[in-house]
């Protein structure tokens, strides 16, 4: 009689709803998405498109700063205002529309000049997670960029405009726990083995084992095995093999290790080729990358008060186990990758790595406590779980010091390098960047927008070339921007098109689900899509 299978356990509805997103960023990621505050300023096209990218996966709360009322150039362009509608307040509708899309999002509506609110209530923007804006002029740009950088407020300035748009991301020091590198190599520690995973590897004399233990033995301790040896072939105990001849060297004595048939070919031992596969990135020596050295050294760890940052104590924490305990090195991770071997011994050798790790992590929460201790916060400021979280994602620590955008519109002399570079570039998309920058100056001179009024189209491309020519005069840069480009956003007068408003949207609140679960690493700074080839740039400027 067949036995049944076991039943899946049930998943809450949240796991359900939010499925997909979880595996991305984790129920702690999602946690943070569903207790953050985003601010939007504007409810245009692609602020909405923004907002309905970040209300769909959970986003806890939003406030729509906006005192314009719906127009008929808003129902040509904005899927969440209808005809109807006209003459109502914007963001008030934007605002009840977008909570139907998820009943667990709060939605809020300020009916308000933004400078007013900036001279008024400036403190209401430090209760934020992440401002982002659309549409705003330059003076509204500058001002908003000098409060929110004094708060340590993610800002995001966005612009849609015919067929080009733009973002430029604003942080003055964001802190990254789990950046998610693309290609990271197991921390197997094979170069300076702890000592219980040493006794361990000393436990196995591969050519005394029958086939069958042969077949299964772990290729980690293979690789053990065979770095033993070419050590004591080189006379060197220390040494690691770096270039290819020498890993090469490594290969041929494990392939040679591999048990024969009495015809003399070779059995098909898979967890010695797996040993074979992975001599390239197994026997890399561990040590601080450059980027975890310059975290180490950083001032904000040396000097630690009762207003650091979580991170920044834990950071400190990190650099004291390194020095002391870890001798030098972070602490283990704790995972191994799957590998050919039976159950036993495979999870014999990963509970060693779970207890050295855990083991670890015990050394580093102590030093937090006392840390804690020391600048008068409380014990539970910071939880042994984060601990946990933070010594297993060591190697992936990432700190992010930006630029403030106003210091990109106050500036004046020398072109920033990336610009000057970039516009020698054919191919560049620096170029929208610049004439985008000229339009915003074109409203502060003139009030209007280039093109916006039909029989202005024509008068408008000569103010607006004059407009950009100033621009790059102020930034002493000589090149010139093609004038068939000018032309062309003259032409579109400021028209919003949906489908681009609709791509800019997901991008940017890629960007700001980066921000608020402090996971992947952000866009760094400013980036621009050209929807007439369908390309992207970015530029740090």
């Amino acid at each position: 009689m067949a036995v049944p299978s076991p039943k899946s356990p049930e998943q809450s509805e949240r796991s359900r709803k939010y499925d997909r997103q979880l595996r991305l960023w984790g129920d702690q990621g999602q946690q943070d998405l569903e207790t953050a505050h985003v601010c939007l300023i504007n409810a245009t096209a692609l602020g909405t498109e923004i907002l309905k990218s970040l209300v769909l996966p959970g986003i806890g709360a939003f406030t729509i700063i906006d005192n314009e009322v719906i127009t008929e150039e808003d129902i040509g362009s904005n899927f969440f205002l209808t005809a109807d509608r006209i003459g109502e307040k914007r963001g008030s509708i934007a605002s009840q529309l977008l909570c139907e899309l998820n009943p667990d999002t709060r939605g809020h509506f300020i009916d308000e000049c933004l400078l007013k609110l900036l001279d008024l209530n400036p403190g209401l923007f430090n209760t934020f997670n992440v401002v982002v804006t659309t549409s705003l002029h330059e003076k509204e740009i500058i001002d908003l960029s000098h409060k929110l950088w004094t708060y340590n407020i993610p800002l995001l300035v966005c612009q849609s405009y015919g067929f080009f748009g733009s973002m430029r991301l604003q942080l003055a020091e964001h802190t990254m726990i789990k950046t998610h590198p693309d290609n990271q190599n197991p921390d197997l520690r094979l170069d300076c083995p702890f000592q219980k995973l040493k006794e361990h590897f000393d436990t196995y004399d591969l050519e005394a084992l029958d086939l069958t233990n042969h077949l299964h033995v772990p290729y980690l301790v293979i690789l053990y095995k065979h770095l033993e040896k070419w050590c004591n072939d080189i006379g060197d105990v220390n040494a690691l093999p770096e270039t290819y001849k020498q890993k090469q060297v490594i290969r041929e004595n494990i392939k040679n290790s591999i048990r024969k048939h009495e015809n003399g070919t070779l059995h098909h031992e898979e967890n010695f080729e797996e040993a074979i596969r992975s001599v390239n990135f197994a026997y890399n020596r561990t040590s601080l990358s450059e980027n975890i050295q310059l975290i180490l050294k950083d001032e904000k760890l040396m000097n630690l008060t009762s207003n650091s940052q979580p991170f920044w104590i834990m950071a400190r924490a990190l650099k004291d186990f390194v020095d002391n305990e870890g001798c030098g090195r972070l602490p283990v991770r704790g995972t191994l990758p799957d590998m050919t071997a039976d159950t036993f011994k495979y999870i014999s050798l990963q509970q060693l790595y779970h207890e050295q790790a855990a083991k670890d992590a015990e050394a580093v929460y102590n030093r937090v406590q006392q840390l804690l201790q020391d600048v008068n916060l409380p014990d539970d400021t910071i939880t042994e779980q984060d601990i946990k979280i933070f010594c297993k994602h060591a190697s992936e620590l990432c700190v992010i010091r930006g630029t403030r955008i106003a210091d990109e519109y106050e500036r004046k002399g020398n072109a920033d390098n990336e610009i000057s570079q970039s516009l020698e570039d054919p191919d560049s998309l620096i170029e929208h960047y610049i004439i985008l920058r000229g339009i915003e100056r074109f409203y502060s001179e003139y009030y209007t927008y280039p093109g916006e009024i039909d029989e202005q189209v024509e008068p408008d491309i000569p103010k607006l070339k004059l407009c950009i020519s100033k621009l790059l005069s102020e930034w002493g840069c000589m090149s010139s921007t093609k004038e068939d480009y000018i032309h062309e956003y003259c032409r579109y007068g400021k028209s919003e098109l949906h489908s681009v408003s609709s791509f800019i949207g997901g991008c940017v609140s890629h960007e700001i689900i980066k921000i608020i679960t402090r996971q992947y690493k952000p866009v760094n700074n400013s980036f621009v899509f050209n929807a007439i080839n369908c390309s992207t740039e970015s530029f740090t400027l």
